[in-house]
């Protein structure tokens, strides 16, 4: 029997949560309910906790044993593992869509196409790139306290579209056949609470020592408004691929905005 989503518990939305946005094998400790993972957003920061950690804890740990560009790039390779590359899909399928339609039935249509093309594959060079030289050249206690701020505080900003705009397919349309719910007030508060809380420890233990720190707040959140704009005009509504491209683009935009602010200091 199917279960009202107002009705779902908070913890099952979390497990849906984790199981969606991860290849962590959480479904085999609980199953949630399938309408829990129309609130998988809510939870979205929460689950970059996990994943942000993990590369983190990689990042920082593993420069210890190994050269430190290995050590980076083992990060990022750890992170691809975890969530499947599921974000870089949805920015592969978003540039290519966005790149190669001429209007909003074809952007649709590019997305949905499994086949990655030539405008997604440079992207995601480019993208693994920058992301790379990004790290490598910030301290590693730098690197990975960013790591673990931008993580969650990007997916929190990702998270607004769903409440900025309507889904852009029908449900049936949609490629996991689920379409996110509209995030009420107690939601809001509880996933700014989960992308913020992260923020406060790097403030504190890298923002004394990097001039211009404040600007990490600033720029992805003004990477966002532009991200939301460009959907908005060609799509008046937005996809999982944009909700997963706009997440890796704000994140991008946190470490190129500390990289560049501890190399000019």
């Amino acid at each position: 029997m199917e279960i009202p989503i107002h009705q779902t518990k908070w913890y099952q939305n979390v497990w849906a949560a984790l199981i969606f946005f991860t290849r962590l094998p959480f479904w085999r400790l609980y199953e949630p309910p399938k309408e829990s993972f129309r609130a998988v957003v809510e939870f979205w920061p929460l689950a970059g906790w996990l994943t942000g950690g993990m590369m983190a804890a990689a990042l920082y740990f593993g420069s210890w044993v190994m050269p430190y560009a290995l050590a980076v790039a083992a990060a990022i390779l750890l992170r691809l593992l975890l969530t499947g590359a599921l974000h870089e899909d949805g920015l592969a399928d978003f540039v290519d869509g966005f790149g190669g339609g001429t209007d909003r039935q074809r952007i649709l249509e590019i997305m949905k196409d499994s086949h990655i093309g030539t405008y997604g594959v440079l992207t995601l060079i480019v993208y693994e790139g920058l992301l790379f030289i990004c790290l490598y050249h910030l301290p590693p206690p730098v690197a990975a306290l960013t790591i673990l701020a931008a993580d969650p505080f990007s997916k929190m900003l990702a998270g607004q579209i769903v409440q900025m705009m309507p889904y852009a397919r029908t449900e049936q349309e949609a490629k996991n056949r689920t379409v996110y719910r509209r995030i009420d007030l107690r939601a809001g508060v509880l996933l700014a609470f989960q992308g913020l809380l992260p923020v406060i420890p790097f403030y504190f233990l890298v923002g004394s020592a990097i001039p211009g720190i404040h600007w990490v707040l600033f720029v992805p959140c003004l990477t966002m408004y532009f991200l939301y704009l460009k959907i908005w005009h060609q799509l008046r509504g937005y996809t999982g691929d944009c909700c997963g491209a706009m997440f890796l683009l704000v994140e991008l935009s946190v470490y190129l905005t500390v990289a560049i602010a501890y190399h000019l200091q």
